[in-house]
């Protein structure tokens, strides 16, 4: 899911990088008032920000486009092998603290031990992923917790709709 989800993001910016070769090739002038606006925007004068604007694009207009104008870049472009590899590994480490309690838990209190605990470990790991990424932590982990809440009650209304339900 998680490769083709990144590889839509990636197509989406192949086509806007396409889209701004054909700009540059064809109306290199408006390009350049283009990036020297959004220069302007962020605080330049606008003789500074023609001056900038000129230089970037006589070394690789392209890049400076892109980076300004579209927002993307090496470091932030979409990589779905990647994300998937990412996504791939913290289901997997997400999925095996839950299923370690199996192994001492009694079968009577298996269903409300899970799901307890997938609820306290996925906040435990968002925690842990905001602090990592420098985003508010408690924001991050209750809104980790919440949607694998409405995940597992929406999996387990459809398991008991359809008689799969523990």
């Amino acid at each position: 899911g998680e490769y083709v989800s990144v590889s839509s993001q990636s197509d989406t910016e192949q086509a806007d990088m396409e889209r701004e070769r054909h700009e540059l090739a064809t109306d290199p002038e408006h390009e350049h008032e283009e990036l020297a606006a959004i220069y302007v925007g962020r605080g330049l004068d606008a003789e500074l920000a023609g001056r900038v604007a000129t230089q970037l694009m006589a070394k690789d207009a392209l890049t400076a486009h892109a980076r300004d104008e579209l927002g993307i870049s090496d470091t932030l472009s979409a990589k779905p092998v990647q994300a998937a590899f990412a996504s791939a590994g913290t289901f997997a480490v997400g999925a095996a603290l839950p299923l370690l309690l199996v192994l001492v838990v009694p079968a009577s209190a298996l269903v409300w031990t899970v799901s307890l605990s997938s609820l306290l470990f996925l906040a435990l790991l968002g925690a842990l992923a905001a602090r990592a990424g420098g985003s508010p932590v408690l924001k991050s982990a209750l809104r980790v917790a919440f949607w694998g809440a409405l995940a597992m009650g929406l999996t387990a209304g459809v398991g008991a709709l359809f008689g799969a339900a523990v």
